[in-house]
């Protein structure tokens, strides 16, 4: 009898990572793939090593992850489901240490400001790492003294070290925002809740284009969440916006805020039709 396949997903980072953890929690069945850098990630699953990517986006404290708006554009890939992982930032060390022992911790850049009152509190002093489940694994290689690391749960338990203290940043509300991707859309309507509609465009060169362009989405009633803009080549008259909205594509007022857009644009390119996450909205 042949044993189905398991099925991979790929994200950025060292086992443990953040983004493991949302691997975890949005496909608990699928074998986690560690890749060096988002490329690698989209690359791994044009190329079949893996089936899905977990890619961030944004996250509530420090903003939109750098570079990935960039790359999803051209990545091929469809967005098929968005998750919203609370960043919950464990202070950790060699089992049998104590919190007061500890006068230096790792970490990776963004994770050092999210904690700064609770280092400053404890006379800790934050050393920024290139990745915070990396620099687990580095700990728990060297035992070194009086040295601990800010990572998730998830990398005490891989590397085998103590979580000394539980839920230390700063802003309870701390949350980042993934996009589960594939090779293949799937546009047909999931479930009862919500849905949102993510795409990519460039407007055409005439005068208020961006205004008429956006004006369909006002006038039918569609709640857009999210619209950025970046350079394209780095071309500071090329530029492309990035936007979600509620609603799926067969749905009245959107098709018509969709067919408004297509007159004013110069390229339109849907990235995916996926179910909101129930941590949107509340």
């Amino acid at each position: 009898m042949s044993i189905p396949r398991k099925g991979v997903i790929a994200f950025q980072g060292e086992l443990g990572a953040y983004s493991h953890e949302a691997c975890r929690e949005a496909r608990p069945d699928m074998e986690a793939l560690p890749c060096n850098t988002f490329e690698e990630v989209i690359e791994a699953v044009r190329r079949g090593d893996a089936d899905l990517a977990m890619l961030p986006v944004e996250n509530s404290t420090y903003g939109r992850v750098a570079d990935i708006h960039r790359l999803l554009p051209e990545s091929g890939l469809h967005i098929l489901d968005e998750l919203f992982v609370r960043v919950r930032i464990c202070l950790m060390s060699v089992p049998g240490r104590k919190l007061d022992e500890i006068t230096d911790v790792r970490a990776h850049l963004v994770l050092l400001p999210q904690s700064a009152r609770f280092l400053r509190e404890h006379g800790i002093t934050g050393h920024a790492a290139a990745d915070s489940a990396g620099a687990a694994a580095d700990l728990a290689r060297s035992q070194a003294p009086g040295e601990g690391v800010l990572a998730s749960a998830l990398a005490a338990e891989i590397y085998g070290l103590e979580v000394l203290a539980h839920d230390i940043e700063d802003h309870a509300h701390n949350t980042t925002r993934f996009l589960v991707m594939g090779r293949e859309p799937d546009l047909k309507r999931r479930g009862h809740g919500r849905m949102m509609t993510t795409f990519v465009f460039r407007v055409r060169n005439i005068p208020a284009a961006l205004y008429k362009a956006l004006g369909g989405f006002a006038t039918n009633g569609v709640n857009m969440t999210k619209l950025e803009s970046y350079m394209v080549d780095g071309n500071f008259t090329a530029t492309q916006f990035y936007a979600d909205v509620e609603g799926h594509p067969d749905d009245s007022n959107l098709r018509l805020a969709l067919d408004e857009l297509d007159y004013f644009t110069s390229n339109m390119a849907l990235l995916g039709v996926y179910p909101a996450d129930p941590r949107r909205h509340g």
